[in-house]
C-alpha cells in the first residue's frame, strides 16, 4: 500500500490558508453586533421613500405616547396632592389647630371652674371635660394619618404623655379646693405653668408641622407640568412637520390619520393648559382667601383663650406671681399682651374677610373685646382697691352680674367659632373646585394619546400603501 503525506506549508501552516504577515495564517474577518447590523438596515431604509416614511410613523407615535406618559404622570402627581390638600393636609392642619384650642379653652375652663369656688357650676365642668376628650380624640386621629418618624410624631407622643399629668394637677386643685385649702391655687398655677410651657407649645409646633406640610402639598399640587407641556409641543410640530412634508411631496392638502393624531395632541395640551390654569387658581383662592384666614382666625382664637386664662389667673394668685419688673402682676401684664395680639388678629381677619358672611362674625367679635376690655378695666379696679368679693363676679358673673367680662369673652369666642366655620367652608369649596378641574384628565390622556399614536401610524401607512 502506497502512503502518501500532506506537504506542510513554508512556515508551518496549513496549505491554502490565507497567509499573514511574516508567514502566519490572517484570523477570519470578525462578525458585526446587533447594534450596528440594525443601524445599517435603518441606514439602508433610509435611502428609500417607504423607509423613510416607516421611520417617520415609529418617531411620531412614539412622540405621541411619550407625551401621554409625560402628561399622565405629571397630572397624576398633582392630583395625589389636590386630593391630599382637600382630604389630608388641610384636615391634620385644622386638627393641629382645634387640639391647640381645645387645650387653652381646657385651661380656661378649669380656671372659671376654681375661681367659682367648692360648688363648681356644672356648665365650666362639662366644658372643661369636654375640650380635653376631643383634644385626645383628635391626638389619636393625628397619631394615626402622621407619618412615623415625622416632627408630628415627636409632638404628638409628647402631648400624649404630658396630658394625663395636667389633667392631674387640675384635679388635684380642684379636689383641694373643696376642702377650702390654699394650696387648691398652688396646684392650678403649677398646671398652668405646664400647659403654657409644655403642652401648648407642643401643639403649636404639630400645627406649624402640619401646617407646612400643607403649604408644601400646595406648591406641589399648583406647579406646573413644564415636562408634560414640551413634550406636547414637541410632538405637535413633529406632526405638522410630517405634515407638511407630506403636502410638498405628494400636493395633498390632508392626511387624514396625521390630521387625527395632531387634534388628539392638541386636545390633551388644551385640556392639560386649561385644567391646570383652573386648578391653579382654585388652590391659590383656598390658599389665600380660605387658610390664610383660618390661620387668622385661629391665633386671634388662642389669643383670646390665654387672655381668660390670664383674666381668671389673676384672680387666683393675687399678686403672688410677678412680672419680670417685680412690681405687676404676672398674669395681669399676660392678659394685657394677648389682648393686643387679639386686636391685631381680628383688624387682619377683617381684612382678609371677602364677603358679608365673614366680615359679620368677626366684626361682632371686635365689638365684644371692646366691651371685654370696658368690664375687665371695673373688676380689675375693684380687685385693686383690695374688694375682691366685688370684682369675682364681675369676672365669672352670677344670678346678679349677668354682664360679666366672662360673658364678653363668650361672645367673642361664639363669634370667632362662627368665623372659623365660614372660612372652612369657603377653603373647602374653592380647592375642590380646583382639585375638579384635573377630573378626568389622567384618563383622557392615556385614552387620546394611544389614539393620536394609532392614528399617526395609519396616516403613515395609508402613504405606504401607495408604493406597492
Amino acid at each position: 500500500m502506497a502512503i502518501t503525506t500532506r506537504a506542510s506549508a513554508p512556515g508551518g501552516g496549513t496549505p491554502g490558508a490565507p497567509a499573514g504577515p511574516e508567514g502566519r495564517p490572517s484570523a477570519p474577518p470578525g462578525r458585526s453586533t446587533a447594534w450596528a447590523e440594525g443601524v445599517e438596515r435603518v441606514r439602508a431604509a433610509a435611502t428609500t421613500e417607504p423607509g423613510r416614511l416607516r421611520i417617520i410613523g415609529a418617531v411620531l407615535a412614539a412622540l405621541v405616547v411619550l407625551f401621554g406618559a409625560v402628561a399622565v404622570w405629571g397630572v397624576a402627581g398633582r392630583v395625589t396632592a389636590a386630593e391630599d390638600v382637600v382630604g389630608r393636609s388641610q384636615p391634620l392642619s385644622a386638627d393641629a389647630a382645634s387640639i391647640y384650642r381645645s387645650l387653652a379653652d381646657a385651661d380656661t375652663a378649669s380656671s372659671s371652674g376654681f375661681l367659682a369656688g367648692a360648688q363648681e357650676p356644672r356648665e365650666v365642668r362639662q366644658r372643661y371635660e369636654r375640650d380635653i376628650a376631643n383634644a385626645s380624640r383628635l391626638l389619636v386621629n393625628a397619631a394615626a394619618n402622621t407619618g412615623a418618624g415625622g416632627e408630628s410624631r415627636k409632638e404628638i407622643a409628647l402631648l400624649g404623655e404630658q396630658l394625663p399629668r395636667y389633667t392631674g394637677l387640675i384635679e388635684q386643685a380642684r379636689a383641694t379646693n373643696r376642702q377650702g385649702l390654699p394650696l387648691g391655687g398652688a396646684y392650678l398655677r403649677y398646671a398652668n405653668e405646664q400647659m403654657s410651657t409644655v403642652l401648648l407649645p407642643a401643639a403649636q409646633r404639630l400645627y406649624e408641622a402640619e401646617t407646612g406640610r400643607l403649604y408644601t402639598d400646595y406648591d406641589e399640587a399648583r406647579s406646573w407640568p413644564v415636562a408634560a407641556t414640551g413634550a406636547g409641543v414637541l410632538a405637535l410640530g413633529a406632526l405638522v412637520w410630517a405634515q407638511r412634508r407630506n403636502y410638498r411631496r405628494t400636493n395633498r392638502v390632508f392626511n387624514h390619520g396625521l390630521l387625527a393624531a395632531s387634534a388628539a395632541v392638541s386636545v390633551v395640551l388644551l385640556w392639560l393648559t386649561v385644567g391646570q390654569s383652573v386648578a391653579r387658581a382654585g388652590l391659590g383662592e383656598a390658599r389665600a382667601d380660605g387658610q390664610e384666614s383660618l390661620k387668622v382666625l385661629n391665633d386671634a382664637r388662642i389669643a383670646s383663650l390665654q387672655a381668660r386664662a390670664n383674666e381668671n389667673l389673676t384672680l387666683i394668685a393675687r399678686g403672688a406671681v410677678l412680672a419680670e419688673d417685680k412690681k405687676s402682676d404676672k398674669y395681669d401684664v399676660d392678659y394685657e399682651k394677648n389682648m393686643v395680639q387679639l386686636d391685631a388678629g381680628l383688624a387682619r381677619a377683617l381684612r382678609l374677610a371677602d364677603d358679608a358672611s365673614g366680615r359679620e362674625p368677626v366684626s361682632k367679635a371686635v365689638e365684644g373685646v371692646a366691651q371685654w376690655k370696658q368690664r375687665h378695666a371695673a373688676a380689675r379696679e375693684a380687685d385693686m382697691k383690695g374688694d375682691y368679693e366685688q370684682a369675682l363676679p364681675q369676672v365669672i358673673g352670677d344670678a346678679r352680674h349677668k354682664d360679666s367680662s366672662g360673658a364678653s369673652f363668650d361672645t367673642v369666642d361664639a363669634s370667632l367659632e362662627r368665623a372659623v366655620a365660614h372660612e372652612q367652608k369657603q377653603f373647602t369649596l374653592a380647592a375642590r373646585g380646583g382639585l375638579g378641574a384635573l377630573g378626568g384628565l389622567v384618563t383622557g390622556s392615556a385614552v387620546l394619546a394611544v389614539a393620536g399614536a394609532a392614528a399617526a401610524l395609519l396616516g403613515i401607512g395609508r402613504r405606504l400603501s401607495e408604493y406597492r
